[in-house]
């Protein structure tokens, strides 16, 4: 009499094999293409390393770090920090600054190269088109120090272009410093911010418009359709994922505003709008060694923009029936 080998046993030898060959195939594509795998290996070092690594250190969070006792032998505090931060005077305005000039800065820079890249796309003088990506483009190489250097020069009362035409109208003494005003910091940090970084953020929407092919323009053509509803109904669908992606990367963002430009523009007079989260971590950090202060902010912070991520990548992924999202 034959005894059947049971079919429970060959499964795990199976899996085994499967897995070899998939292991083989992927020895074969790195011999193949080692290269290019060499290349991948630096980015993901520099991302182990310089974003990854320093996450041991976010415990001084949670502790009372002091630097000669080290990170693991400070006092564990839990969520003081935390609560000492959002129970301060000050936490409300922080909140508020930062927001509004997000906000602020979403609802100006954001739309503006889209338009810009469509009006580059439908414009038909090819020359008109490169002068204006040059001279959009450059500014985006300005750096920070400098971008805040040009906005003092022009905006002098003393020697700038305001001061001088201010005089020039018939103007008596100095002109009111706008760089002192702190109705108008908002304005100036994001306006400024936008003939910046215009040009360069129209890069891609430009590359997402190139793919657009020419048989859904001539097919509109034939309907009657003219060059509006064809920017309408053909060009901007095209660029909607990239949109999307952009606008939820963007949105996750909504608590961060990098400090290097913020602190160059601040003065003790455009305090009550110029102080972010970010400034003020800077300042407590590294002016008064506050580093576990700081790095609880800092990483309340970020939690709260990783929060705002998935609610808007969630958002989006609703109203495009799961069709458009980030993942």
């Amino acid at each position: 009499m034959k005894t059947k080998t049971p079919k429970a046993a060959a499964a795990p030898v199976a899996l085994t094999l499967r897995q070899r060959s998939k292991l083989q195939q992927f020895l074969v594509r790195f011999r193949k293409n080692w290269q290019l795998h060499m290349l991948v290996l630096i980015p993901v070092l520099y991302v182990v390393i310089f974003h990854f690594g320093p996450m041991y250190g976010l415990q001084i969070a949670f502790r009372d770090f002091k630097p000669r006792a080290g990170i693991w032998n400070s006092e564990w505090v839990g969520l003081k920090h935390i609560i000492n931060f959002v129970t301060a005077y000050n936490y409300g305005e922080l909140l508020w600054n930062t927001v509004a000039i997000n906000l602020y800065q979403t609802f100006i820079t954001f739309p503006i190269p889209i338009f810009l890249a469509l009006m580059l796309h439908v414009n038909e003088h090819k020359w008109l088109v490169k002068i204006t990506q040059n001279v959009t483009y450059v500014p985006h190489f300005i750096s920070t120090v400098v971008m805040v250097g040009i906005l003092n020069q022009v905006l002098s009362p003393v020697s700038g272009i305001v001061g001088n035409v201010y005089r020039a109208f018939g103007g008596v003494g100095l002109c009111p410093d706008i760089r002192a005003s702190a109705a108008a910091f908002r304005h100036l940090y994001v306006w400024s911010g936008t003939w910046q970084g215009m040009g360069w953020a129209t890069i891609l929407y430009v590359a997402a418009l190139s793919g657009v092919s020419s048989d859904l323009h001539e097919a509109a053509e034939l309907d009657g359709a003219s060059r509006w509803k064809r920017v309408i109904h053909v060009d901007l669908p095209t660029i909607m994922p990239t949109v999307i992606i952009k606008f939820i990367m963007q949105f996750g963002s909504m608590m961060t505003v990098g400090y290097q430009k913020v602190y160059l523009m601040q003065n003790d007079l455009n305090l009550s709008t110029s102080e972010v989260i970010s400034t003020y971590i800077y300042k407590v950090g590294l002016g008064k060694m506050q580093m576990s202060f700081s790095s609880a902010v800092g990483l309340f912070n970020s939690i709260i923009n990783t929060s705002l991520l998935f609610l808007a990548n969630s958002f989006s992924r609703w109203l495009t029936s799961g069709e458009q999202g980030l993942f």
